[in-house]
């Protein structure tokens, strides 16, 4: 049995309602399966409202100081803050509002952004900030392309770890966040498709004074609405998006015209009151990784194992190129969660292979096969027979 297989066959009895072993699910990198004590913690949701009313927000804060927990493990971070939202878009907004954009409209980003970002600063592009997509290709001079681009107009760099469309990890981010320090400019990281994938110490990286936009609903399996903004704990932005969650402690203080006050906590970026129950869904699912041994590295190593089965099978298939191939060939080291393909044809790929029963998705030239921890070779090796009889159809 294949390390692959000794994990997934593990894991796969407790995927009984998302029924893992007879479905061909390869949209991990976008929403993975959630274990069967993820439905007890909805449960438990409704039972504590039940009993204890308005008190309820006292046992919601503490399964979202888990999740909390779970990510300064995984980020060797145990100073960080961690901002809980429902969306990663939230909380880029409220950290953007922070910015003194009137006297340094320019943010730098690249061109391999996810579309929220991209679409959120393309519109205040319109409104007269500068926006400035710096090319992730040529690798070897990004860096470089980066830091030359920065001056005292900039107000943030935001760039991802891992980009949404190639899967490739963007290594640079250690030599981009010394040069911003020095001046001055703040690093916003989107680390969606690196979270429990690709193992990250905040510490070793020198990345402590940067700000990372994390997402559960991916590589978690914390599913929607568990969305958190990581800061350094010495950060005093102001962001003028904000809600009363921001400041529990001036709650009952008179109002007055001083300057709006913040808490020095987790929740500066906070908006307002939220459906807490994705947070006891999610505590489960943190339990159920914990007791199953589902670390950092066994997930980073079942991911890179699974990624390049996929990428063997599909170099076996001879596919034609000019038809549908591999959008890079870099080491599979340098791979994130996911295996990238590119065709023209990819959403009518996509749309008949779902067809024939596996799930996939496409982003305009793009076509993602997304595994997941409880994925076996057998599952993969259909995926790639699929794959082969629907580009020979069409």
């Amino acid at each position: 049995m294949s390390d692959i297989d000794s994990l997934a066959n593990k894991l796969i009895p407790h995927y009984s309602h998302f029924n893992v072993s007879e479905r061909l699910l390869f949209t991990g990198h976008s929403h993975q399966a959630w274990p069967d004590v993820a439905r007890e913690g909805q449960t438990e949701y409704f039972d504590v409202c039940a009993r204890d009313v308005d008190n309820k927000w006292e046992a919601a804060f503490e399964k979202t100081e888990v999740l909390r927990n779970y990510l300064r493990d995984f980020y060797d971070d145990p100073d960080g803050f961690y901002c809980r939202e429902e969306s990663t878009h939230v909380l880029f907004v409220s950290w953007m509002s922070s910015l003194d954009l009137k006297s340094k409209p320019k943010i730098i980003s690249t061109d391999g952004e996810f579309h929220s970002l991209f679409r959120q600063l393309h519109r205040l592009e319109e409104e007269g900030l500068e926006f400035v997509q710096v090319p992730v290709q040529p690798d070897d001079s990004f860096a470089k392309r980066i830091i030359d681009e920065m001056d005292d107009q900039t107000s943030a760099i935001m760039l991802s770890r891992v980009y949404f469309e190639t899967c490739l990890i963007n290594t640079h981010l250690t030599e981009i966040a010394a040069a911003a320090r020095k001046n001055g400019i703040p690093v916003l990281i989107d680390d969606y498709h690196g979270t429990n994938v690709v193992p990250l110490s905040i510490r070793e990286a020198g990345l402590e004074d940067c700000f990372i936009l994390i997402g559960g609903y991916k590589y978690l399996q914390w599913g929607e609405a568990n969305c958190y903004l990581r800061f350094p704990r010495n950060c005093d932005y102001r962001p003028a998006i904000t809600g009363w969650f921001a400041s529990f402690s001036t709650l009952d203080k008179p109002r007055t015209n001083d300057p709006v006050e913040y808490d020095h906590d987790n929740q500066r970026f906070a908006s307002g009151t939220y459906d807490p129950s994705s947070q006891f869904r999610a505590a489960k699912v943190v339990e159920f990784f914990q007791e199953h041994g589902l670390t950092p590295q066994v997930l980073s190593n079942q991911y890179l194992a699974q990624v390049g089965l996929l990428r063997k099978l599909f170099k076996e298939k001879n596919f034609d190129p000019s038809v549908i191939r591999l959008t890079h060939e870099e080491p599979l080291e340098n791979n994130g969660g996911f295996l990238s393909l590119t065709s023209q044809k990819a959403r009518e790929i996509r749309a008949q292979l779902m067809e024939n029963g596996v799930f996939t998705d496409a982003r305009g030239e793009i076509l993602r096969f997304g595994p997941a921890p409880y994925i076996t070779t057998s599952q993969i090796e259909q995926a790639m027979d699929e794959l082969e009889k629907v580009v020979h159809q069409i």
